[in-house]
Formats: structure tokens, sequence, C-alpha cells
């Protein structure tokens, strides 16, 4: 068993020092998942990686502390699923009319910006039609996508074969793309 799993172990049996023991070991990758997504988004993004590292930390540790943990993995995957939620709410705040969602700007910069909020939102709408079809293919999609992992972790996280993640994978791909219209 892992430190990390350890630790998952303890702050679910209620041990209040087990969430300040956890940040420093799951830190460097947690950061590492969230630059890898943002590195995806268009330059200008409002979000910076620690700060969605810690949004997310605090959505799974400190906000739901009755969460049970099967170990790293499955920390890990729901780590990928927070950061995908506030990737998603950011979008859609940016899109709101509070906030000039009804006006469209003409800068050419922004266009860019405005046009991943909107993918963004596409992939997300998608995404959970796809999970309600095939939740594994969704699962391998939010892994692969929000967290950035690779096949073989992807299949280790979900203790499945690396040749399913892989095909759930391209039909994932395949499914989203007619879903999306790309």
């Amino acid at each position: 068993m892992t430190d990390v799993t350890q630790i998952l172990s303890a702050l679910v049996q209620g041990d209040s020092q087990a969430a300040g023991s956890l940040l420093p070991l799951v830190y460097a990758e947690l950061r590492r998942l969230a630059a890898r997504r943002l590195a995806q988004e268009t330059p200008g993004q409002s979000l910076q990686a620690t700060a969605l590292v810690h949004e997310a930390y605090l959505r799974l540790v400190v906000g739901d502390p009755d969460r049970r943990w099967d170990g790293r993995g499955h920390f890990f995957a729901a780590a990928a699923e927070a950061m995908r939620r506030i990737l998603v709410e950011n979008a859609r705040s940016k899109a709101r009319q509070k906030r000039g969602g009804g006006l469209h700007r003409v800068d050419l910069a922004d266009q860019a910006a405005e046009d991943q909020d909107e993918n963004l939102l596409a992939l997300d709408d998608a995404l959970s039609c796809l999970a309600t079809e095939d939740p594994v293919a969704a699962r391998v999609v939010e892994l692969r996508q929000f967290a950035g992992l690779g096949h073989e972790e992807v299949a280790s996280t979900l203790g499945i074969s690396v040749y399913l993640a892989r095909r759930k994978w391209a039909y994932a791909r395949a499914w989203l793309r007619d879903a999306i219209g790309d």
C-alpha cells in the first residue's frame, strides 16, 4: 500500500491530520496534470495550473471529507473529473449574460479563447451523453483529455486492460466526433 493510499484511508477514518499530509504527496502530480490540461487551452486562459489544483483539491478533500477512496488511482481519477468540472464552470461563467455573454467581441485574439470555451462546453455536453451510453469510454476520455494520462495509466486507474483502454479511446473519439459534428 502506497503512502497516498494509507493517507486516503486515514482521511476516510476521520484523521484530521491526514488532509495536511496528503497535499505534499500528491501536489506535484496534480500540478503536472493541471499544467498538461491547461497547455491545451488557448493562451490568455485566466485560470492557472496552481489555482486549478487548489480548487480541485478543496473540492475533493475539504469539500467532501466523508468521501471513500479506493486508492491512489481512484483519487487521481476523481481529481481529473474535478478539474474537468472546474474548467467547464469557468467556461460557462464567461458565457453568462452578467459577464457580457450576449456580446461578441471583434478582437481576433479573443476569438480563439471564445471558440475554445464553446468547444469545451460542447465536449462536456457530448461527454455527458456518452457517459449514459458507455461510462467506461467516458471515463477514458476524461482521464486522457483532462488528466493527460496515457493508455497504460488509464488502464491502471480504471482496472481494465491496456487493449480495452485503447479500444474505448478509439470508440469514444469517433462517438464524440459524430456528436459534436467536427
